[in-house]
């Protein structure tokens, strides 16, 4: 039998007595105390089975459990989510690495990133792209193992003239097994400031002028 606002009315319980006054959801008392009524008011030619008893107590600590595990996994994200704001706070000031294919070239400062090869490869480049979509410049690395490698820019151009500090486009490749291959590229920038207001990112680092990041996808603390 299963429990319910008719099975309490039916067994001489008033739905006061048997919901909750706010949450309007059976409690561990009124369980008990609809189950001892259950009990009392049955047919004595066709008891409740032991295994009908049974599966009725274990549906109600399954629920019942239930209910305690979200409330502990939200105390636990709250915990979590204040660790983070702890350990992003540290990083004001220092920079880091996060999957970006935009970076900044500063005044005395380099455009500096990694790419990531999943193999080795005879030949990596990268190209630097202004905002109309020039290439601007393009950094040959040569051979390369597999795993992160770093490039930096100072933004010298190829006609001995600097360029203008600002954001630049990074696409880079590398030719592995023979084909020409996209690789994906992590920027380095400064953290400047934290922002905790978002419940739905979460920390979310603010990199001038690379924007917001989410805290969860910095690579590397430098």
């Amino acid at each position: 039998m299963a429990f319910s606002i008719d099975t309490a009315q039916q067994l001489g319980l008033s739905v006061a007595e048997t919901l909750a006054p706010k949450k309007q959801e059976l409690g561990q008392d009124q369980f008990l105390k609809l189950m001892t009524t259950q009990l009392t008011h049955q047919d004595p030619t066709k008891p409740m089975e032991n295994g009908d008893f049974l599966a009725q107590m274990a549906q109600f600590s399954t629920v019942e459990g239930i209910g305690d595990l979200n409330e502990s996994f939200q105390a636990f994200a709250g915990s979590m989510t204040s660790s983070q704001s702890l350990e992003a706070a540290g990083l004001v000031g220092r920079s880091v690495s996060v999957p970006s294919t935009k970076g900044a070239l500063g005044f005395g400062s380099p455009l500096a990133g990694n790419i990531k090869l999943n193999s080795a490869t005879n030949q990596a480049t990268v190209s630097i792209k202004d905002q109309t979509g020039a290439v601007v410049k393009t950094l040959n690395l040569g051979s390369q193992s597999e795993g992160l490698k770093k490039f930096e820019w100072d933004g010298l151009l190829d006609d001995g003239s600097y360029a203008t500090p600002g954001v630049y486009s990074i696409e880079a490749q590398a030719s592995i097994n023979g084909q020409n291959t996209a690789l994906e590229t992590f920027m380095s920038a400064k953290v400047e400031s934290v922002d905790l207001g978002d419940p739905q990112k979460g920390v979310v680092l603010n990199l001038g002028q690379l924007g917001a990041v989410e805290f969860s996808k910095v690579k590397q603390v430098f």
